[in-house]
């Protein structure tokens, strides 16, 4: 039976991955790689306490290089915190041996998104806007930037499920100092553009910037630089009133592991 078109689907997360390069890959390498995607996301799924997707009807759909996953609402958290983290995780683990029997590497863009689905269909607004996602041009950028960073993983994550998830604090180990701000467009779609959260696992904001055409949030000059704990220090300008130390580094410090350590400094101030 048709639904009634009045009744608003109830809501779902929705994960989207799509594996960059596919394309590109030798036809008779294709079916390895993708056989070795999912059993990458199958653990992961595991690890993060959800249940795989495909066990639901309608719950899954396959893009070829990726897929399409849709969720119970209340699962939402637990795709941004802790997914995103175990899935550049496990891709690292799977880097190391894919080098060692010249496996095709595995590199991911990922959305995460909430809103009314019906299933098993999945003909909505909040599919098409989830796949507009993960397509946009700052994931694209943001998958650049974390493959220069010794990373394999760049996620978007819409405003509406970043409001519902970090803001609200949900989260157990990430805050809205781990996201990049940004508006996500989609080449040929004009129509799409939307506010969203950019996350590179392992990778600060305040490096991920530079990279990104559309960020809107923080800058490398007066961005606070997040660490892997609670109270981490961020940087201060003369131009916004500071009057404190200014810290001079000889040369460049890109290595989000060397950032992220900086979580405290004490300065003795005293006069000499």
């Amino acid at each position: 039976m048709q639904p009634d078109p009045v009744d608003v689907p109830p809501e779902h997360a929705l994960l989207v991955v799509d594996m960059k390069g596919y394309s590109r890959i030798p036809e008779a390498r294709m079916a390895p790689a993708r056989f070795d995607l999912d059993s990458i996301l199958d653990t992961v799924f595991d690890q993060s306490g959800l249940d795989m997707p495909q066990r639901v009807d309608g719950a899954f759909g396959d893009t070829g290089d990726g897929g399409i996953f849709v969720l119970p609402a209340r699962d939402t958290t637990r795709l941004v915190d802790p997914f995103l983290g175990h899935l550049n995780a496990a891709l690292s683990r799977y880097d190391k041996k894919a080098r060692l029997h010249s496996a095709p590497e595995i590199r991911l863009r990922a959305s995460v998104h909430v809103g009314p689905v019906s299933l098993p269909g999945r003909r909505n607004r909040a599919v098409v806007e989830a796949c507009r996602l993960v397509d946009s041009e700052v994931v694209r950028e943001a998958l650049d930037a974390a493959e220069a960073h010794g990373a394999y993983l760049a996620a978007v994550v819409s405003e509406i499920a970043f409001r519902r998830t970090v803001r609200d604090g949900r989260a157990m180990d990430l805050d809205e100092r781990h996201f990049l701000r940004a508006t996500a467009r989609v080449d040929g779609k004009p129509q799409f553009e939307e506010p969203c959260r950019l996350l590179v696992p392992g990778l600060p904001p305040v490096l991920l910037a530079p990279s990104i055409t559309d960020a809107t949030g923080l800058r490398p000059s007066s961005a606070p630089v997040p660490g892997p704990t609670r109270g981490a220090a961020g940087n201060s300008s003369p131009e916004a009133g500071h009057r404190g130390p200014v810290l001079n580094f000889i040369g460049a410090m890109d290595r989000p592991t060397v950032i992220g350590e900086l979580d405290t400094l004490n300065l003795d101030q005293r006069q000499r």
